[in-house]
């Protein structure tokens, strides 16, 4: 019988507001006080982190024209997704392994989330946490749950089960992940979970502890199709977002297979390295979606003036990542509100000054072609 070795990772337990300035600052104050590998895990990309690059320098291909005169005032971030009504126009993207964060674990950033209010918490099944201990935190707040699929369908029959019952509304299929990308950060690091993953442990050898993402990644599923589209939304009866749209072809298929939304996102450059900014392959997506069902968009998030150009190029909602996470970091879960705050705040700076009232107007905004 193996014995699991031990493995001491001492996560941040500190619960704090935090300043937030610029999320950009966060990265930096976060990997002074968690551990380097596990810093290393949640920041880094694949390869060079070209394609994380880009995710930043993407933003600066368009202007937003500020438009006076327009009889502006208190902008209103209200909006609404597949029948939930939230207070602003993002919501938290699905990541693994909170607790390298944070002890606390995904159950942290949850609360964080109930105690902001009227948004979505995107739940990974490579989550950390149980789905008893994020419901802790979330009580009863809204969430989607993302699926990593097994090769075993009775398997993702169980965990669909699992997430219903749990509350999910939407289900998320990531289908930009059948293999892990070339993440040299965590081969240098020789990084591995020090905690199991209890929602797919189910179907792994072993519970995920002392595991590496590419041996977690070698037991899904890698050969994902249109069908599987098909069977989560046939077996569910939730709406499916598959996630990991990069392409309008690949939108449409999504959307022939019964996609109920199309979620636009390279995975913040952490699976093919030498891909372009997700933010600019973004308006040709939505054009080819032409509005037949909700665009998700992710992928370097970091300022209001990202999700205000988002939204005007064609997405519904944007998911917030990784300053989610430095906020849990450096502040538990009131790190958490803290950054949730700094979004709705920074976003409602920038309508405000480009003359935008209502998410619908954000959306109807004109950009302007900075590459001209």
């Amino acid at each position: 019988m193996a014995i699991e070795q031990t493995i001491k990772y001492d996560a941040p337990t500190v619960e704090q507001e935090i300043e937030v300035v610029s999320t950009y600052r966060l990265e930096e104050r976060a990997r002074e006080v968690v551990p380097a590998g596990g810093f290393d895990y949640m920041s880094g990309a694949s390869g060079d982190e070209f394609t994380l690059k880009q995710n930043n320098e993407a933003w600066s291909h368009k202007g937003i024209l500020p438009r006076v005169l327009a009889d502006v005032e208190n902008p209103d971030t209200s909006t609404s997704i597949l029948g939930h009504d939230i207070k602003v126009p993002f919501i938290m993207a699905p990541i693994a392994a909170h607790g390298l964060a944070h002890e606390t674990k995904e159950a942290g950033t949850a609360k964080g989330i109930a105690e902001f209010g009227g948004t979505i918490m995107s739940i990974s099944a490579y989550s950390g946490a149980t789905f008893e201990e994020i419901e802790d935190g979330l009580k009863g707040n809204p969430r989607w749950f993302q699926i990593y699929m097994s090769k075993d369908d009775e398997m993702n029959r169980n965990i669909l089960d699992e997430a219903k019952s749990d509350g999910a509304t939407a289900i998320i299929l990531t289908a930009d992940s059948t293999l892990s990308g070339n993440r040299e950060k965590d081969m240098l690091n020789k990084f591995v979970y020090p905690f199991g993953m209890p929602i797919v442990s189910r179907y792994l050898t072993g519970s995920g502890k002392n595991m590496s993402l590419n041996n977690i990644y070698a037991q899904s599923k890698q050969k994902i199709t249109p069908r599987d589209v098909k069977f989560i939304s046939d077996y569910s009866g939730l709406p499916v977002f598959v996630k990991g749209i990069q392409t309008p072809e690949d939108a449409s298929l999504a959307i022939g297979a019964g996609a109920a939304g199309i979620w636009v996102s390279n995975h913040g450059g952490r699976q093919l390295d030498g891909a372009p900014g997700s933010f600019d392959t973004l308006e040709s997506i939505s054009k080819v979606v032409a509005g037949r069902v909700p665009i998700v968009f992710d992928s370097g998030i970091r300022r209001g003036e990202h999700i205000f150009k988002a939204l005007a190029s064609g997405a519904d909602i944007v998911a917030v990542g990784r300053p989610v996470l430095y906020g849990l970091a450096l502040g538990g879960w009131k790190g958490v509100k803290s950054v949730l705050d700094y979004f709705e705040t920074d976003l409602k700076r920038v309508m405000q000054l480009a003359g935008t009232q209502t998410i619908e107007d954000v959306k109807n905004a004109r950009l302007f072609d900075m590459k001209k």
